[in-house]
């Protein structure tokens, strides 16, 4: 039972001093093995108020029944206070003093408690009924006394409006009760206006001409006004300007100037286009540039080079180098090379240079050599190790031994390490410097680390043993007494990943739980810049609630993100919002470090990083980033881990 109070002086000064509620004797519950007993005095706060949870006078399972409490008033500058009986019954969870406490001598001390329900009474003559609809009502609706409300909606002009109209049936007819009810309506039009579909009262601007009409019983007769006002004056003459005329136009002095695309500059709308550069200009004569205006997608050079910079060069047809005219013999998508003028002599460093010769295609290679496209050499091969048409060959053809003879001929323990391909090492194996690979190892099992050891030596539990990618600490060392994380403030725990992993879920350990997360519950990932990576979805839904826990030592929960997330190495954020009825305590019960301080140290060594914290502004959604400068150092630390 919650019971509240406020006391206030008759200048509604709050007043101070307390308010003591005793029992008449102790209480024993014997179901809970508790004994309650002594005065209970709630002291009025800054305002005058008081709020005390106390025992239902008429709880089950209680030791003695049927009491009352004894409500003693102690309060300053009220040398006499009152004394007074209540009953507290459990079927009124709230009870304000203001509406029990006795304030008239003949008024009874106790509140009463509701009794058992009484008989049903007989059933009343059938009353009036309200009717209501579109059209008028019909001659068959009803009975006498019935009330009908019709509603007439028209949209005219993309004005709608509503018209209300009340009827009641007497001796067996329908009278409609005074006359129609809708507020009049603006219209605008600028042009001729039916009065249909409009009503009397109702006003129409014709926007062409700036008139107001008003609708009488008759329609909308002449206007009764206007809202444009009279011209205005004229305004003063402006400065003169300077005097004089054009007297050329880009060199032209003639009377009517006529000046053509060249003499402006400007290409031909029609074409044909033709841009002659100055005398020993290097300008680009033409350029077509990117979106940024800075590169150069298509040149065409002074030099007639044409450079095509961040592109491909796609040709439909065929593509002819050395003459405009080659011959394509009668081909389409084919490359014509025209016999060179002057045979390459010289090398190109990191490139291959291929012409033609005598009409044969040749390649002069980096290294020099020119190599003969196609050329046959000796002809073509007669036979290959004795042996004609199609030829395959075993390893006793070229003199080598198969697999099975090299393991017979050479034991394994005295091979040399392969260069490439998998081969497995048998026996102890010492290295006389420290191997090294290319590439960071991803799995347990791997030889070595690249800069860093993803396990633990000795008998340290690890999150892989458990099944987990990481976690904030070894839960085993968590305090065994789980703490409600609170309804609304967002939770922080850092936790660190040494390798790239894939994320899929949120994990915390509960040791109960019932349900009744309500919505704005929710959990992410932040990087270490507080950038947010990952979410879960709403965890009052089905798809994203942690699973109840109603097993003795709690239980491994978690939340699944919205989507896996490929996480890089790095120290991350996990925050949790949990929304739920702190006074049922729908909430779940999580397991955490020691918590006993009220600013634990969350902190350590050289770097900024909190390892637990909480922001006690809540949101519904979790935000796109967060301010890690801002975190406030929470007392409770809670365990999370992900997997």
């Amino acid at each position: 039972m919650t019971v509240r109070g406020r006391y206030l002086a008759p200048d509604g000064t709050p007043l101070s001093g307390a308010v003591v509620f005793r029992a008449p004797a102790q209480l024993t519950f014997p179901a809970a093995d508790v004994i309650l007993g002594g005065p209970v005095s709630a002291v009025l706060d800054a305002q005058g108020s008081i709020e005390v949870t106390l025992p239902a006078t008429d709880s089950p399972a209680m030791d003695p029944t049927g009491w009352a409490y004894i409500v003693t008033e102690q309060l300053s500058g009220i040398p006499v206070g009152r004394s007074y009986n209540i009953v507290l019954p459990k079927a009124l969870p709230e009870v304000a003093l203001a509406d029990i406490a006795p304030t008239d001598p003949a008024k009874p001390n106790y509140v009463g408690v509701p009794g058992p329900q009484g008989d049903v009474g007989p059933t009343g003559a059938p009353g009036s009924r309200i009717y209501s609809g579109t059209a008028a009502p019909t001659a068959g609706l009803g009975v006498d006394g019935d009330v009908y409300v019709r509603y007439e909606t028209t949209t005219f002009l993309n004005v709608t409006s509503t018209t209300v109209s009340t009827w009641q049936r007497t001796a067996g007819v329908w009278a409609q009760l005074g006359g129609d009810v809708r507020g009049a309506a603006w219209y605008l039009n600028n042009t001729t206006t039916p009065s249909t579909s409009t009503r009397p009262g109702d006003l129409l601007l014709r926007t062409d001409t700036g008139d107001i009409w008003q609708r009488t019983g008759s329609g909308w007769g002449t206007a009764v006004g206007n809202l444009r006002g009279p011209k205005g004056d004229r305004g003063d003459a402006g400065p003169t300007g300077p005097g004089g005329v054009v007297q050329s136009v880009n060199g032209k002095a003639t009377a009517a100037v006529t000046l053509s695309a060249a003499d402006v500059g400007a290409v031909p709308a029609t074409g044909p286009a033709v841009v002659t550069l100055p005398a020993g200009s290097s300008e680009l004569p033409f350029t077509v540039k990117a979106e940024d205006k800075a590169t150069n997608l298509l040149e065409i050079r002074a030099s007639g080079s044409i450079r095509v910079q961040t592109g491909n060069v796609y040709l439909d047809r065929n593509l002819r180098i050395g003459d405009a005219t080659a011959d394509t013999g009668g081909g389409n998508g084919v490359i014509v090379v025209k016999d060179a003028a002057t045979v390459p002599t010289a090398a190109a460093a990191g490139a291959a240079i291929l012409y033609s010769e005598g009409g044969v295609a040749k390649v002069r290679q980096s290294d020099g050599q020119v190599v003969t496209v196609g050329a046959g050499g000796g002809g073509a091969v007669a036979s290959v190790n004795g042996k004609t048409g199609v030829v395959s060959l075993v390893a006793a053809d070229v003199g080598a031994l198969d697999q099975t003879a090299a393991d017979i001929r050479y034991a394994q323990t005295s091979a040399a390490v392969l260069l490439a391909g998998t081969q497995t090492i048998s026996g102890s194996k010492t290295f006389s410097s420290i191997p090294s690979s290319s590439a960071a190892p991803t799995t347990a099992n791997h030889l070595t680390r690249k800069s860093y050891v993803d396990a633990l030596g000795g008998g340290e539990w690890l999150p892989s043993d458990h099944g987990l990618l990481t976690w904030a600490f070894d839960p085993a060392l968590g305090a065994s007494t789980a703490l409600y994380p609170g309804s609304g403030p967002i939770r922080i725990t850092a936790v660190i990943l040494r390798v790239p992993v894939t994320v899929n879920r949120i994990v915390w350990f509960a040791t109960g739980y019932a349900g009744g997360l309500t919505t704005g519950s929710w959990a992410a990932l932040y990087d270490s810049a507080g950038t947010r990576v990952a979410a879960t979805g709403d965890m009052s839904t089905a798809t994203y609630e942690p699973a109840e826990v109603h097993t003795a030592g709690g239980a491994t929960i978690s939340s699944p993100l919205t989507a896996p997330y490929a996480a890089p190495a790095g120290i991350y954020y996990v925050a949790a919002r949990w929304q739920y009825n702190v006074g049922t305590g729908d909430g779940p019960m999580l397991l955490a470090s020691e918590s006993g301080a009220g600013a634990p140290p969350n902190a350590f060594g050289q770097t900024p990083v909190k390892r637990f914290g909480v922001y006690t502004t809540g949101a519904a959604a979790a935000p796109a980033t967060i301010n890690v400068g801002a975190m406030e150092n929470g007392a409770n630390r809670f365990w999370v881990a992900l997997s």
